[in-house]
């Protein structure tokens, strides 16, 4: 385990560098003149509609996007959410923005239809940090073990499991499988795999991974931010360390703490997940003050400014080149997206039967 903790870690450094390589030479939106940036705009509109497409993002992609996903008839929402919207939607294709996981998810729930997306070098450190033969070979070790895996992953990782979720529902099912007695093997986040395991208190063996975004949450740094603002709510993603958790109000998925925000009396928001939830959060809350928790990283890495790189790599002008051109097709083999499909179905029929 410790090799595969240390091979992880190497994969997902050098993925962090190249990603930081990438943005590096790519021009930013906000360098572009407001006539070009309407221009860029209509010139997707106009490929969406004659391409029978839809625009799918994800919470944490740049506010612009999320912006035009919604003026074209798009959705923005979690991963999962971002799935169904497609599957349910009467587009014949659909350009998923966010990490190749999410298109290979849409891709699966949807296979008859095409799946587009601004670029595939857009990944995540749980998946790049799990890889899938390394994980199956764990699995192999543990034949004991309920395989209960994050929707960060792969679609090959999720082909290996018995059980996808989400952080909205983790909960919920690994207290299920609890209390009929299985034990579970957790991947990949081990902070939100410790968060479960400590509020179900189930027999949980955690993978050692972790979202770069969200490690980088300190405890002490939002608490020197309460003191400013003495007043002010803690809302934490469960990726975040166990310290940053323990004093948060309202821990949750990304759509739970835009829901908290609004359901909260607080007027100010001490919001510990990636700064792109603030253009939905701030539509739901247009009256309070929603102030980034404080992280840890160094310098001007983007490790330190709680915005997801790969995120990062998702921009109008990749979005408007992918529509033209029809380029960056996702595509997930046959056999490990039916396998894939098994999982994610055990996990809606919960929800369906259990939550509604």
């Amino acid at each position: 385990m410790l090799i595969q903790q240390y091979n992880a870690e190497i994969a997902v450094e050098s993925q962090r560098r190249v990603v930081e390589e990438y943005l590096s030479k790519v021009p930013s939106v906000n360098s572009i003149d407001k006539s070009d940036l309407e221009s860029l705009k209509a010139r997707i509109t106009s490929e969406l509609a004659s391409k029978n497409a839809v625009l799918i993002a994800h919470y944490y992609t740049d506010p612009l996007i999320q912006q035009l996903a919604e003026e074209t008839g798009g959705t923005v929402s979690d991963s999962l959410e971002m799935a169904r919207f497609g599957s349910n939607h009467d587009a014949q294709t659909l350009v998923v923005a966010g990490v190749k996981f999410m298109g290979e998810t849409a891709k699966i729930l949807t296979p008859g239809k095409r799946v587009l997306m601004p670029t595939l070098e857009a990944t995540c450190s749980l998946d790049v940090g799990c890889p899938a033969d390394e994980f199956s070979a764990f699995c192999d070790e543990h034949p004991d073990r309920t395989v209960v895996v994050y929707a960060n992953t792969s679609a090959a990782v999720k082909a290996r499991a018995d059980w996808v979720v989400t952080s909205s529902i983790a909960l919920e099912v690994v207290d299920y499988l609890d209390s009929i007695g299985e034990k579970i093997l957790w991947a990949p986040d081990k902070y939100l795999g410790g968060y479960v395991q400590k509020k179900t208190g189930a027999d949980m063996l955690l993978w050692d991974g972790s979202c770069i975004v969200h490690e980088e949450f300190k405890a002490k740094g939002i608490l020197d931010l309460k003191q400013i603002y003495p007043d002010a709510a803690v809302l934490a993603h469960p990726e975040s360390p166990d310290s940053v958790v323990s004093i948060a109000d309202i821990t949750g998925s990304t759509s739970q703490l835009i829901s908290a925000a609004m359901k909260l009396p607080n007027k100010q928001l001490i919001v510990a997940t990636d700064q792109g939830i603030f253009y939905k959060m701030q539509q739901s809350v247009p009256n309070k003050q929603l102030l980034i928790a404080p992280t840890g990283g160094s310098g001007a890495s983007c490790r330190s400014c709680a915005s997801c790189p790969w995120m990062g790599m998702n921009s109008l002008q990749n979005l408007l080149s992918c529509l033209e051109q029809g380029s960056n097709e996702v595509f997930v083999d046959a056999t490990v997206a039916t396998l894939a499909m098994q999982s994610l179905d055990r996990m809606m029929t919960f929800k369906a039967r259990h939550l509604g």
